[in-house]
């Protein structure tokens, strides 16, 4: 850091047209400066400068999911970008030598929507939402406001010296000023990474909010015995494979679970990881935004935030990104999550956040949530007390002193990976097959981006693969395919008014009338089901992440099952018409039909939760080619 650095800060933080970002990251700092523009969308970031490639620092708003065709209110938030002409290095220590350190007090602080509101949000959206085969979880946020009383860029400053000094184990902390838009966090969660060709992706989920003077051996090992902990982080897992299989030659590997240690909360992480080639704004375009802070299947979470939220998010769960030249010619990309986060506008500041619902959560529970991760960037910024118990003894802890060292805890960290499909932790190449070489599959996608991984697969058993939506699905691609897999999706399969449905419905009943083979996956094995008379009903709890054995055929599986309606038939029934059942000794609950070139499945083979997800499809992927 130069000498002038502290001066240039100062003067760029005085001049209230000066536009500026300071980035904390991998043990140091950087001040990067330039022109600010606004873009329509992604495509539209300007890399390529009058003298080839630059960088530039962008701040994505949530709305921009509408790139993908996915629904956000548009409250205008722009999608701004930073040209850099200039990127300093800087020294951490005298760069916070040199920021204001005077705290600054909050009045007439509180959340925008009450506890109980919020509680019956939470209700609401189990019942209507996960209840109704909407999807498996949802975020919904609320925001905490507050007022101060000095300038916003004072803030902005003081506030990012305040989250270095007191946040721990933040992936970036930063602060971005431009003119009418301030921001600071502490951003725990990179949500996508693009360098030297390899992608990388770090799905974080599950709170643990540690207690009065920090976490302990058996609280911390209380909280990793949670099944709603452990599902949760399994579901957004399997969202960022959707993901990392569309953008990801190789689709994808994941490494994990890790702790994610901070100063006042605790999460478990994964990483995921694999190959692109493409341009990192197509990379970002097709990874709006982490499941983390919108939910799965990630389209229909979107709906369901534009539902229940009362207000539009702004960058809330948006990401910072930034775009460096590389060696090749081409960009490198770090993109963290915007949360844990502070949105300054004319003496007002702004704290969203968020908890994840699931079908097992409490409303309780969820409420308390959205005050711990509140109470972690408050309390971080000193505008509520800190816990000065935990602090030290993060401070002046001695190495390895990590509870993630723990051998019981990391047992317990390990054993989580016992549930999970080999295909996405080990190398892919061992499950590479020839049987269907040269033969021609149709994934139908039913707005579930499962079937990105399920192509994937479909790939290593040697067909070539490829996937349409199901309202650009034409008839002609369905007749014209050698395998058609008919896909999952949200929603009632009994909803015959709802077109999505009524195309599913129509690309079966083609298939089956044609005699042509068949694959029918989740909601449209429901909607096969129907087809040959068996009757559709409702679970009376939904299996969101559930994970279960089950016979299909002559072996039973180890299947994750993401269903809120099931086809049943009257327990020890096994054939209907001219189609083989597979279903659950005591309820009839079916599990997978067979018949005559046309097979399906309830359970995801795709899914993490599938132990023996790529074998069963395998199997059946041949029986309907036999």
């Amino acid at each position: 850091m130069t000498s002038a650095a502290p001066d240039r800060i100062r003067d760029l933080a005085a001049d209230p047209h000066a536009s500026f970002v300071l980035i904390a990251r991998d043990g140091g700092a950087e001040l990067l400066t330039g022109d600010v523009i606004d873009v329509d969308a992604l495509a539209d970031i300007p890399l390529d400068g009058p003298e080839g490639p630059r960088e530039v620092f962008a701040m994505v708003p949530y709305r921009q999911v509408r790139e993908r065709g996915f629904d956000a209110q548009d409250d205008g938030t722009p999608l701004r970008c930073l040209l850099v002409d200039a990127h300093e290095r800087l020294d951490v220590a005298e760069l916070m030598a040199s920021l204001p350190t005077d705290a600054i007090a909050l009045r007439d602080g509180g959340f925008d929507i009450s506890d109980d509101e919020y509680g019956q949000i939470v209700e609401r959206v189990i019942a209507e939402e996960i209840g109704r085969g909407e999807g498996a979880n949802f975020v919904i946020r609320r925001d905490y406001r507050a007022g101060f009383d000095v300038d916003d860029r004072t803030a902005a400053l003081t506030w990012f010296r305040a989250l270095l000094q007191h946040e721990r184990g933040a992936y970036w902390t930063f602060t971005v000023v431009t003119p009418g838009h301030i921001a600071v966090g502490a951003s725990p969660e990179a949500h996508v990474v693009a360098q030297d060709g390899i992608v990388t992706m770090n799905p974080i989920s599950g709170t643990f909010r540690h207690p009065a003077g920090g976490a302990t051996r058996a609280s911390l090992i209380e909280f990793l015995s949670s099944t709603k902990e452990t599902e949760e982080l399994f579901m957004v897992v399997d969202e960022e494979l959707k993901m990392m299989s569309q953008v990801c030659s190789d689709g994808g590997r994941i490494t994990g679970p890790h702790l994610k240690e901070m100063s006042r909360l605790t999460h478990t992480e994964y990483m995921l990881r694999g190959r692109s080639r493409l341009d990192p704004r197509d990379i970002l375009r097709e990874t709006m935004f982490a499941p983390t802070v919108t939910g799965s299947p990630m389209q229909n979470a979107c709906a369901v935030i534009g539902r229940h939220e009362r207000t539009p998010r702004g960058y809330y769960s948006g990401v910072a990104a930034l775009f460096s030249p590389n060696a090749d010619g081409g960009h490198d990309l770090d993109a963290p999550i915007l949360i844990r986060t502070l949105y300054i506008d004319q003496g007002h500041v702004r704290v969203p956040v968020g908890a994840t619902l699931v079908r097992h959560s409490d409303p309780l529970g969820e409420v308390g949530e959205t005050h711990g991760k509140a109470a972690g960037v408050l309390g971080a910024i000193g505008a509520i007390d800190r816990d000065v118990a935990a602090e030290t003894r993060d401070d002046d802890a001695p190495g390895g002193a990590s509870l993630a060292d723990d051998p019981e805890i990391a047992a317990l960290l390990a054993s989580r990976n016992t549930r999970l499909a080999d295909f996405w932790i080990q190398p892919q190449d061992s499950h590479v097959s020839h049987h269907f070489d040269g033969r021609r599959a149709l994934v139908v996608d039913a707005e579930d981006r499962f079937t990105t991984m399920l192509a994937h697969q479909l790939r290593h058993l040697g067909l070539d693969v490829e996937i349409a939506a199901w309202d650009a699905v034409t008839d002609d691609a369905v007749d014209a395919a050698d395998l058609v897999v008919a896909g999952p999706g949200p929603g009632d399969p009994r909803d015959t008014a709802s077109p999505r449905i009524a195309r599913m419905r129509q690309v079966v009943a083609r298939r089956r009338a044609a005699g042509a083979p068949l694959l029918a996956v989740c909601l449209s094995h429901q909607i096969l089901a129907d087809s040959l008379g068996i009757g559709l009903a409702p679970l009376d709890a939904p299996h969101q992440g559930v994970q279960k054995t089950v016979p299909v055929f002559e072996h039973d599986a180890s299947i994750g099952f993401y269903n809120t309606f099931t086809a049943r038939v009257a327990p020890g029934t096994t054939r209907v018409g001219d189609a083989e059942i597979s279903a659950e000794t005591d309820t009839g609950d079916v599990h997978a039909l067979r018949g005559e070139r046309f097979a399906s499945i309830q359970g995801h083979l795709e899914s993490i939760l599938s132990r023996d997800g790529i074998a069963t499809l395998e199997r059946l992927v041949a029986h309907t080619l036999a």
